[in-house]
């Protein structure tokens, strides 16, 4: 849900999980020294990540009764667990399961003998304390740790995972010793569709070009930030990775004051509305001209309730892109501490099946979906039930005859659950997630992060699909297909490869092979997208011939998508425009590597 990062005062770690996410979503940086100053040179990445078919199944199950306010005396006398979680709507159905933020009478915790208490937290680093605080008390042989402020779990979104159970890791491994405590994904309760968003003026979203030179207000790792610079690399534009200085050939972005996403909406309002600028350094080709510039925000990455606080106070922006296109990008994740959750599965099992069964019932049944508002409300102490019902559903406005769109989230059914993590399909959305975060900080070493942190923890380790499998006597459903029947003729995103074939050859060279992976990643996190493919050739050789040899490259990287269960009726042409159409000047060798190209448009 966009919470990476929310502390106002941050710690030593959270200092350095600013720098790592930041860097690590803008695939290289290079440092020049310039008047004795090192700054960072736009890069552009080959593309984002996403996959984007919908998981959104729905069982058909009789109305179970709603859960009541009052607290339960049926578990009372069992341990207590204690969740931790940021006020996130996509959470509405643990919580419905609990009937608020302790566990009620009639409700889904208490059938499946849950003594559960959720507590809101939107600091990163609050929720690390309250798992290592737990952990320090179950290393002292508290079976059921139940100190204030701790807890044995936390909610948080699923890109995030590798970043923080990796320094969580770390963290574990210099107090306790090497590997004798960890902490685990254990499952996922929902998906943020919707709220996470990049706003500004509609011209970016007609020619997504047109955000050179923008200056984008925003908490920096944060999920809304992940997504805005997606929309960038999938676009082809540069990024500016230095919040000191201004690249007019790159979307630039502002640290939002104590990293609040309503801070972002807020910088936004007040560059517009009162002319408020920010000094920075302008730098070009990564070193720095020796100007000033004094730059308005133009615009801003945040999530409800912040998107509204903007269309309800400026004119003339958008929504320009969201998770409703990344539509599998931020799940709503359950971290917890393994050897804990290992010595009492059926606890942990029971709590994720009370969360699907309830996540199913809000899906058919609008009792319940008001029933979760009102869960909502009273967990986070923050706006009305009525609220947390529309936003859930999502908003639409319309301001000055432009339209936006206003919060949308998603809960997970067991059928849901099942399909995110491959479980029925054999296709690991998550897994794809997870691994490309992960390759961002391996590969890059950011301020030396693998060496601070010794290594980013690996999706079989850091991911423990048990607990869901161990649930017993739930309504699987039937698995969502995304349908590709019809025409699409939207562009989502648009982007150039550049991918190495043997001379002459349609053989795909195995340098390419992390780039192909990347390109598989992108349609796995975005499969609701139609594909169109093009393959481009320089100038060598003959016309004909290179219509042919660009046609089979093409062709290639098809058949080696298909080959790992992309169907084929998702590719809506795949055409070869031989030496055509060229980026550069086939004078050079450079100029001819970045010709020979394979261009892949997602349309919806």
């Amino acid at each position: 849900m966009g919470k990476i990062l929310r502390t106002s005062k941050l710690t030593t770690l959270s200092e350095l999980i600013i720098v790592i996410v930041v860097l690590g979503g803008i695939l290289s940086a290079v440092y020049y020294y310039s008047p004795g100053l090192r700054v960072s040179e736009s890069k552009q990445l080959d593309q984002l990540n996403l996959n984007k078919e919908e998981v959104d199944n729905v069982t058909t199950a009789e109305k179970i009764p709603l859960p009541d306010t009052d607290l339960s005396g049926e578990v009372k006398d069992k341990p207590l667990v204690r969740i931790a979680a940021y006020a996130w709507n996509a959470q509405s159905g643990i919580i419905v399961a609990n009937g608020g933020p302790k566990t009620t009478e009639g409700s889904l915790m208490e059938k499946n003998g849950v003594n559960l208490e959720i507590i809101r937290q939107d600091w990163l680093s609050e929720l690390r304390n309250m798992q290592m605080k737990f952990i320090e008390e179950f290393d002292r042989g508290e079976e059921f740790p139940d100190a204030d402020k701790s807890a044995f779990a936390i909610m948080m979104m699923g890109d995030g995972a590798p970043f923080y159970i990796s320094t969580m890791q770390q963290a574990l491994d210099d107090k306790f010793g090497k590997d004798k405590y960890h902490v685990q994904v254990v499952g996922a309760v929902g998906l943020s569709y919707g709220e996470d968003k990049l706003i500004g003026p509609p011209s970016w979203k007609v020619d997504p070009k047109s955000m050179k030179g923008a200056l984008i207000s925003a908490v920096l790792g944060d999920g809304d930030w992940v997504t805005a610079v997606n929309y960038a690399f999938a676009n082809g534009l540069k990024v500016n990775p230095d919040v000191s200085t201004y690249d007019p050939e790159a979307v630039n972005f502002y640290p939002s004051q104590d990293d609040d996403y309503i801070k972002s909406a807020e910088e936004l309002i007040k560059s517009q509305k009162s002319g408020w600028t920010v000094p920075l350094k302008e730098v070009k080709n990564g070193k720095l001209t020796g100007q000033v510039i004094n730059k308005k925000i133009d615009g801003c990455a945040t999530w409800t309730p912040g998107d509204k606080k903007v269309f309800d106070e400026i004119s003339g922006v958008t929504d320009i892109v969201s998770t409703r296109e990344f539509n599998n990008q931020m799940a709503t994740t359950v971290i917890a501490v393994k050897e804990w959750a290992v010595k009492h599965p059926e606890i942990v099992s029971n709590i994720l099946k009370s969360a699907l069964t309830a996540s199913n019932q809000m899906k058919q049944y609008d009792e319940w979906r008001v029933r979760a508002s009102e869960a909502i409300a009273a967990t986070y102490d923050l706006e009305t039930p009525k609220y947390w019902y529309d936003m859930f559903k999502g908003m639409k406005g319309n301001k000055n005859g432009i339209e936006y769109n206003m919060g949308g989230s998603r809960v997970f059914n067991y059928a849901d659950v099942m399909q995110y993590y491959g479980i029925t399909d054999g296709t690991n959305r998550y897994k794809a997630v997870y691994n490309q975060v992960s390759s961002y900080l391996t590969e890059l070493n950011p301020f030396g992060f693998n060496e601070s942190v010794k290594r980013v923890v690996p999706y079989d380790e850091a991911v423990n699909l048990y607990f869901i499998k161990n649930i017993n006597d739930i309504d699987a459903g039937s698995a969502y297909k995304a349908d590709y029947s019809k025409t699409a003729d939207k562009v989502m995103a648009s982007g150039e490869w550049n991918i190495n074939f043997d001379t002459g050859s349609d053989h795909i060279s195995s340098s390419s092979a992390q780039t192909l992976e990347t390109i598989y990643n992108l349609l796995i996190q975005a499969e609701d997208t139609k594909l169109k493919l093009e393959g481009h050739t320089d100038d060598t050789g003959s016309a004909e011939s290179n219509y042919d040899l660009s046609q089979k490259r093409a062709q290639s990287v098809v058949n080696f998508l298909r080959g790992k269960g992309i169907p084929q009726s998702r590719f809506q042409s795949v055409i070869g425009k031989g030496e055509d159409e060229p980026i550069e000047s086939n004078s050079s060798a450079a100029g001819r590597a970045k010709n020979r190209r394979v261009v892949i448009t997602l349309l919806n």
